[in-house]
């Protein structure tokens, strides 16, 4: 990126998000909700009806009081389907505006590819809609503040689609920590790895595939003007126009959780390495990144270092899980669970530290010998024997991502809080969307997580630690 783009960027970034920094969840009582009862019916569009699609609006459906109206999409084989899936009372669009105009939608589904998450957001909440956006809330650092901005504005109801905001599991993984069960955190670990086709995005592009099938230019909005490319529209997670590469899609994932789970706002410094190295299908994204990031010391958290993974090629089996690491003991999470193993900070025997694999052991005689005096003078306290390991699972056919839908829909209805509002989003999106930064201008970028820039001045921002200015 050339300086001119950068101080040009900073400078968007600066200005825009100053009035909207404001952190944690706070109440809404919007449009969407105003006039709802506790058990009134709320009804419902989804736009982009792909795997996602159909998967979020079945969920949805699932809660009590909650109705399918319409749907949008751009290829025709879908909005065919959706009619045999949810009958023909549900009428199907091609362009998401008119769902807007409709005045019997209380509430749309954002389940359209990342390039379009933030313009749609914008709009449904400027036309009085409630709104569940998949993740990543937004494709790109610069377009967070003005979706926060036009929350705020509107009071909308306004809920990111990372269901595990809302998992007990991580709710339950919040209280360990909480409870000082590993004593000080300074260390998390956490992959998202797959080992497929299906898993690296290489989704199936139907037989009728064509520009008389697909809108097409609609689908491009304001990425580059191509011509008509099925696997551009069909398989757009693999392309930087339209996507936000593996970070975008699941280290957001991690990160939402992560940051449920011990109150953390996000990292001061970020830095990510990959690349392709199985998947060379023409795609443009990496299909294997890691990123370092740094937490400073908050009131909610000891300052700790995060480690993610995502790797589309693990050929030991496609598996996900979280390490949390304290002085006293480890968590070890999987979306279905948790276990607690304390051992703590191993306390010698005087034994091991006299005749074990440490220095006394290359002391003269004599030396060993008055070594040994003190130490017996000094009643070294035996190793500490390990406490019974705990744990911790989710009920079966427990699915956090219709808990999501729950508290989404009773944020409609009664005015409850929004678990993943506009700020939480974003703030688990941007560290996301820095680490394709720092992957691909090859540089760790620091960040202001409490403000939600980049820092104003370099020196804010030291070994993790973030200063008052």
């Amino acid at each position: 990126m050339r300086k001119s783009d950068q101080t040009s960027r900073r400078s968007f970034l600066i200005s825009a998000a100053a009035a909207s920094a404001a952190a944690g969840v706070v109440p809404l009582a919007g449009r969407a909700s105003a006039g709802f009862g506790a058990n009134d019916k709320v009804r419902i569009a989804t736009v982009g009806m792909g795997i996602i699609g159909f998967i979020d609006t079945d969920c949805a459906l699932k809660v009590p009081g909650v109705e399918l109206v319409a749907v949008a999409d751009l290829y025709e084989g879908r909005r065919v389907h959706a009619k045999e899936v949810y009958g023909d009372r549900v009428e199907t669009l091609v362009d998401y505006r008119r769902i807007l105009d409709r005045k019997d939608v209380d509430a749309v589904l954002l389940c359209v590819p990342d390039h379009w998450h933030a313009r749609m957001s914008v709009d449904a909440m400027r036309a009085g809609k409630a709104v569940y956006c998949e993740k990543p809330m937004v494709r790109t650092v610069e377009e967070g503040p003005e979706v926060i901005k036009v929350q705020q504005e509107t009071k909308s109801v306004f809920q990111v689609g990372s269901q595990f905001a809302s998992s007990v599991v991580f709710d339950k993984l919040k209280q360990v920590l909480d409870s000082g069960a590993i004593g000080k955190l300074h260390s998390v670990e956490a992959r998202y790895n797959r080992n497929s086709a299906l898993g690296a995005w290489q989704y199936s592009i139907p037989t009728d595939a064509s520009p008389k099938t697909v809108d097409f230019d609609r689908f491009l909005g304001g990425a580059p003007k191509i011509v008509f490319n099925a696997d551009h529209f069909f398989r757009w997670r693999k392309y930087w126009a339209y996507g936000t590469a593996v970070a975008g899609d699941l280290f957001v994932h991690l990160l939402t959780a992560i940051h449920h789970a011990t109150g953390a706002l996000g990292p001061t410094r970020v830095a990510a390495m990959g690349g392709r190295r199985y998947w060379n299908d023409g795609r443009e994204v990496y299909d294997l990144i890691m990123g370092l990031l740094d937490y400073p010391e908050t009131d909610k958290h000891p300052a700790f270092t995060l480690a993610l993974q995502t790797d589309f090629e693990d050929g030991g089996g496609d598996n996900s899980l979280f390490r949390f690491v304290g002085s006293d003991g480890v968590i070890d999470v999987t979306f279905n669970g948790l276990k607690v193993t304390r051992v703590g900070i191993e306390q010698a025997t005087t034994e091991q530290i006299l005749k074990g694999y440490n220095s006394v052991t290359t002391f003269s005689r004599a030396g060993q010998a008055a070594f040994a005096a003190r130490l017996r003078e000094e009643k070294k306290a035996p190793r500490a024997e390990e406490k019974e390991a705990e744990s911790f699972a989710a009920p079966k056919g427990y699915d956090a991502r219709l808990d999501h839908f729950t508290k989404f829909f009773a944020s409609i209805r009664e005015g409850k809080p929004v678990e993943e509002d506009a700020t939480f989003g974003y703030r688990a999106a941007a560290p996301a969307l820095l680490c394709n930064d720092s992957y691909r201008q090859g540089r760790m970028i620091a960040w202001d997580p409490v403000a939600m820039r980049f820092p104003v001045e370099s020196g804010n921002i030291t070994s993790g630690v973030l200063r008052p200015r």
